[in-house]
């Protein structure tokens, strides 16, 4: 299951997780982010019980701060986040069976 969060909300999920949180950072304008949004959700629910899924949307309030804070400049860009820090990152929309190997590596 996918959480939408703000970056404040990001940043207690990941200071706080003891599993590996993969945010993907989109727009409701962006046409790779709304292509990616059914297939993170379907990985997500496959990996549910082994790490935490979130989306920030960079356009709204309060999310900003975020993708400024990780250096996103293109979207759709999935983070993965390890003890409090990134980790891994894929940028781009992707298909389920990479989406589903970024995902397994950084578990």
């Amino acid at each position: 299951m996918v959480k939408y969060v703000n970056a404040a909300e990001l940043e207690e999920l990941i200071s706080t997780s003891n599993k590996t949180v993969f945010c993907d950072f989109w727009a409701s304008w962006c046409g790779p982010c709304r292509m990616l949004a059914p297939v993170f959700e379907d990985v997500s629910d496959k990996y549910e019980d082994k790490a935490v899924f979130v989306k920030l949307d960079v356009d709204e309030e309060n999310s900003e701060s975020a993708a400024m804070k990780y250096g996103i400049t293109s979207i759709p860009n999935i983070i993965a986040f390890k003890g409090g820090k990134p980790a891994d990152n894929n940028l781009g929309f992707v298909p389920a069976a990479v989406l589903e190997a970024f995902v397994s590596k950084n578990i």
